[in-house]
């Protein structure tokens, strides 16, 4: 159905019951449409029984009162074919049976024929989904799924040119079958027509499949023994990743006014005040002025150490911070707490009732930390339990994530050999 007849419908209702909620206006239009109505003739065809899904009695009443009076009146009848204005020459003038629309009611009547003539296709159900629908009971989510998926398969095979009216068509005929298992019922009240939930399924499964499979984001290919990496500049391998998250993950271009001399003042300046004492507010500019060097370095598989040595402010919580946010758009430490907020608690339950019955481990890291809470400084209590549960739950070796030093240590006493390759937390003291 074309937008035309949309409006043509939208404006009937609106014209009657202005202050109806614009979810019952979109389900009464639903109706309307799967009825047929295509001309404003259409209306005093319209039963109360008809509308009752959508409205109330007394506004399915008011409402067909207004259209029949209207369909009566001289001025609708002498409107349609271009007489003098009268009260629906508005809403005549948005009817699908015009001269201008004529041409694009023929192109659609194949796709009229055969939604006339579909068949749901029972047989290609899984053998339990027709099960649970026989016995009235409500399939399982993945069941459901799966009907969609078969069922805009079929309807794709009739048409390539799927609209809202076919899954209306569709969706009644389903639900009509079996109201037990499909309608939308909410504490044993059908919300509006009973198939909107189904509907909706359905449209979405054709958007799905019309989309281009073309990936947006390159890959790197899984290398092989033909191909060899180290052909690849160092720069490309960084384009080509997947940059999940990022949103300046490989700039181009330098920033306006900026200049690879510039670039570099700019870094040195930033590793002569590192090494001062006192808090530089010019810091944060310096670091996000330079983010474009940063990222090149990075994209250009520049070590650790390296980085550390040119960019030690990179290493500080301001300078990680300023990076992540320039990276990804988003403030570190103002989403890990409102994470850790969110989910923290909810995690924490997790682990203290369902997960503990399922690990022994788990069960005595548990009981172990309720006896230590409270007796450890530093961060919060939640967050040192949710990172040591989570290594019980997920069976890791605490060795492989942790490297405790001595209370007094320094970064720079730390002895690496002693430290795993894979990335490991620093504790100083035990």
């Amino acid at each position: 159905m074309t937008d035309m007849e949309q409006t043509f419908i939208r404006s009937a209702i609106t014209e009657v019951l202005p202050d109806l909620p614009e979810m019952t206006k979109d389900i009464l239009e639903e109706t309307l449409q799967s009825l047929g109505v295509e001309t404003y003739e259409d209306f005093q065809f319209v039963n109360e029984a008809d509308l009752l899904s959508a409205l109330r009695p007394i506004q399915a009443r008011k409402v067909l009162a207004a259209w029949k009076l209207r369909c009566q009146t001289p001025e609708s009848s002498s409107s349609s074919v271009g007489g003098s204005p009268g009260p629906s020459a508005s809403l005549m003038s948005y009817s699908p049976r015009s001269s201008s629309s004529t041409s694009s009611d023929s192109c659609k009547r194949p796709d009229i024929d055969w939604m006339d003539s579909f068949v749901i296709p029972w047989d290609k159900f899984p053998e339990e989904l027709m099960q649970t629908l026989e016995r009235g009971k409500r399939p399982s989510p993945q069941m459901r799924r799966e009907m969609v998926r078969i069922l805009v398969c079929e309807m794709k095979r009739k048409s390539t040119c799927l609209s809202k009216i076919h899954t209306i068509e569709v969706a009644k005929k389903i639900v009509a079958k079996y109201p037990t298992s499909l309608q939308d019922i909410i504490e044993g009240d059908v919300i509006g027509p009973g198939y909107h939930s189904l509907v909706k399924q359905l449209q979405n499964r054709i958007e799905n499949v019309k989309r281009s499979t073309t990936p947006k984001i390159r890959k790197r290919k899984n290398g092989t023994d033909e191909s060899d990496t180290d052909e690849v500049p160092p720069e490309q391998r960084a384009a080509i990743q997947d940059t999940y998250g990022c949103i300046k993950w490989d700039l181009k271009f330098l920033p306006l006014g900026e200049t690879e001399e510039s670039q570099q003042e700019k870094k040195e300046k930033l590793r002569v005040m590192s090494k001062q004492t006192d808090v530089n507010p010019e810091e944060e500019l310096l670091m996000k002025s330079t983010f474009y060097t940063q990222r090149k370095q990075v994209n250009q598989g520049t070590n650790i150490k390296s980085l550390l040595q040119e960019w030690p402010f990179w290493f500080d919580d301001l300078g990680m911070a300023v990076h992540f946010k320039e990276l990804t758009g988003s403030e570190l430490q103002e989403t890990f707490t409102r994470n850790l907020d969110l989910k923290g608690k909810r995690l924490l339950n997790y682990m203290n009732t369902v997960a503990v019955y399922k690990s022994k481990r788990l069960l005595q890291a548990l009981t172990k930390f309720k006896v230590m809470r409270g007796e450890l400084s530093g961060c919060s209590e939640d967050v040192k339990d949710m990172v040591l549960l989570l290594l019980s739950y997920f069976d890791e070796k605490e060795d492989t994530m942790f490297c405790y030093v001595e209370d007094t240590c320094l970064a720079g006493e730390v002895q690496m050999d002693q430290v795993q390759l894979t990335p490991t937390i620093v504790v100083c003291g035990k």
